[in-house]
């Protein structure tokens, strides 16, 4: 399995740092990557419509949300830490193939919505600030994608650097908004005390929940880490969480802080004016100069908003590149994948500005955010089973005491969706003229949902019983000594693609039959012409590949060594093992450097493809 973001994997050294300062600052810059999903378009939204309807009284929610992020992020960050996988490479290596694909599914709507609130956050400051369309604004956000190639080129840190002055610019926005509207500060104690109002309050509770604590988060952090080199001793692990604790704990409180300013803004001039309705940016916006009496209040908002929008989309897409990496290991060049990434979100929001009109965004924001709290268990649960697995963890597990904090918070989020769910899905039912469609549908899918939930928080401690029993019954043993052979099989297939792999994959191949065996080069022609006509083919690119094949039967032969050659045409992933499959070998030798050209682009080699396919065993030779 390839590294997480590998092109950036262990590129910052933290070692040789002659103070505890340096040190320290080495680790930090992870966790501002993070906080800015924390105070994205969508958690404006979220606010301003918590503010403008309640007041202050849900400001508990985000101090809840807040200490719910810190314990859930440095989860994120331990797993990454330790293990030096992702949330998704871990799902990977734990669940089967056909869960692995729903839950990256799940993931990639999180992204999709996370990435909608995004461009069109970012959208709606770049119209409110300059006067440019919804629609013109969403296709500027395509240049995130060449903003993020050219800074990630420049190295992590300097992203990082990027972002925190994004985030710094958000935060002394707010601190002058903060002066001009003068919240009631008692009230703003009082709204740390936890109540809930009414029902509408719980949905636009559970979209901030959404909103703060974001499945993408969970496995962006657990990727970024990793980006750090340090000694990887017992002590050099033990320095490294505690650093990035440092890192989450300064940049989550400071996400925290806009937030509650957003909120509290929203109650300070809305609410307190009666305008309990004003969900939308953009009225939120046209609102501030009158109620404030300043014309900074609404320019400090957009250039806020602005830099919300372009450093969350920038962080979300580098979460798109991990979760398609990690749970398909598909690797494809960073571009493609950005580009992808970018598509997922640009093509929602046109279609959704273009549908429902420009009067809606505030709506979509705050669905947006919910679907993303929908999806939270589905993160959540994984990761807590995998950061308390003793063998996963290397002795780095979680504290009984953790994981209890842990299975609570995951238990609120779980408990506050499925209320949700059931809430919406009877509300539908009832109002419905044809309720059977419903009834056929959507209730089948949450039942499946809930199946697949109720399977990822069961099926490790299944497991983990299973192998306890397995491991303490050493009495079913039986070892079959009699049966023991000595390995005389000496049919060989080598598969080459006349590339530096074929040397070594040759050279082992020679090494482990020695004179005895008999040889076969397996060669596939991959060219259109021959995926079409196959061995009926007669191109150029097949004449000089079976000259090459000649050539290295020539050089072996006269080494003395037996050895037949094979040419097909097609698929190599699927023409080899189709090859090795048909005739009596009893090994397949393969070089991993795999093809050239435009298949190595956009998929990456052969060999897994291959492994899948062939009922012999295989010997993989590192280039």
């Amino acid at each position: 399995m390839s590294k997480s973001l590998e092109e950036v994997n262990q590129s910052v050294a933290t070692e040789g740092k002659t103070t505890g300062f340096r040190k320290i600052l080495a680790f930090l810059g992870p966790a501002y990557l993070i906080s800015v999903g924390y105070m994205d378009p969508g958690n404006w939204a979220t606010d301003i419509a918590g503010g403008s309807q309640f007041g202050y009284a849900l400001l508990w929610v985000l101090l809840m949300s807040n200490v719910m992020a810190l314990l859930l992020q440095s989860l994120s960050a331990r797993l990454g830490i330790v293990t030096q996988h992702d949330l998704a490479q871990a799902s990977r290596e734990t669940y089967s193939k056909y869960v692995n694909y729903v839950l990256y599914f799940l993931a990639e709507i999180a992204i999709a919505a996370c990435d909608l609130a995004e461009v069109l956050g970012m959208a709606i400051g770049i119209n409110l600030l300059f006067g440019i369309p919804l629609i013109q604004g969403v296709l500027i956000t395509v240049l995130d994608t060449f903003l993020l190639l050219f800074l990630i080129n420049k190295g992590i840190r300097k992203m990082e650097a990027f972002i925190i002055a994004l985030v710094l610019i958000i935060g002394f926005s707010f601190v002058f908004e903060m002066i001009f509207a003068q919240p009631e500060v008692n009230k703003i104690f009082c709204g740390l005390i936890p109540t809930l109002p009414n029902a509408n309050a719980l949905y636009i509770a559970i979209g901030i929940i959404g909103a703060t604590v974001m499945p993408h988060n969970l496995y962006l952090h657990s990727s970024l880490v990793q980006t750090r080199k340090f000694d990887r001793s017992q002590k050099g692990i033990k320095q490294a969480l505690k650093y990035n604790f440092i890192d989450s704990s300064i940049a989550l409180n400071l996400a925290f802080f806009v937030n509650a300013a957003i909120l509290i803004l929203a109650a300070a001039t809305f609410y307190k004016n009666g305008m309990f309705e004003v969900a939308e940016i953009q009225d939120a916006h046209q609102l501030l100069a009158p109620l404030l009496g300043t014309s900074w209040a609404p320019i400090l908002f957009a250039v806020a908003l602005i830099a919300a929008g372009q450093s969350s989309t920038i962080t979300g897409t580098l979460a798109g590149q991990i979760i398609m990496e990690g749970y398909l290991n598909l690797r494809i060049q960073p571009w493609v994948r950005r580009i992808i990434t970018r598509l997922i979100a640009i093509v929602p929001a046109v279609i959704a500005i273009l549908y429902f009109g420009e009067s809606v965004t505030g709506k979509l924001l705050i669905l947006s955010q919910v679907i993303l709290s929908l999806q939270l268990g589905f993160a959540i649960i994984p990761l807590i089973h995998f950061v308390s697995d003793k063998s996963k963890m290397n002795g780095f597990h979680i504290s009984k005491t953790t994981q209890i904090a842990s299975w609570i918070i995951a238990s609120i989020i779980v408990s506050l969706n499925a209320k949700l769910v059931f809430d919406e899905i009877k509300g539908w039912l009832e109002s419905s003229d044809n309720s059977i469609i419903l009834w056929l549908t959507v209730v089948p899918l949450a039942f499946s949902f809930l199946a697949l939930l109720l399977f990822i928080i069961f099926e490790p401690f299944i497991a983990k019983v299973k192998r306890e029993i397995d491991n303490h019954s050493p009495h079913t043993l039986i070892l079959k000594i009699d049966e023991y052979r000595n390995y005389n099989k000496k049919n060989i297939a080598v598969s080459v693609d006349f590339s530096m792999a074929d040397e070594g994959a040759i050279l082992h191949a020679l090494d482990l039959g020695g004179k005895e065996a008999n040889y076969t080069l397996i060669h596939v022609v991959e060219t259109v012409g021959a995926m079409i006509y196959g061995n009926k083919i007669s191109d150029h690119e097949t004449i000089i590949d079976e000259k090459l094949l000649m050539d290295y039967h020539r050089m072996i032969e006269e080494k003395g060594f037996k050895v037949t050659i094979k040419l097909g045409f097609g698929n190599p992933g699927k023409i080899i093992p189709k090859i090795v499959n048909e005739a009596d070998y009893h090994i397949l030798i393969m070089g991993t450097h795999g093809h050239t050209g435009l298949k190595d682009l956009v998929f990456g080699t052969t060999v897994d493809k291959v492994r899948h396919r062939t009922r012999i065993p295989i010997f993989l030779v590192k280039n």
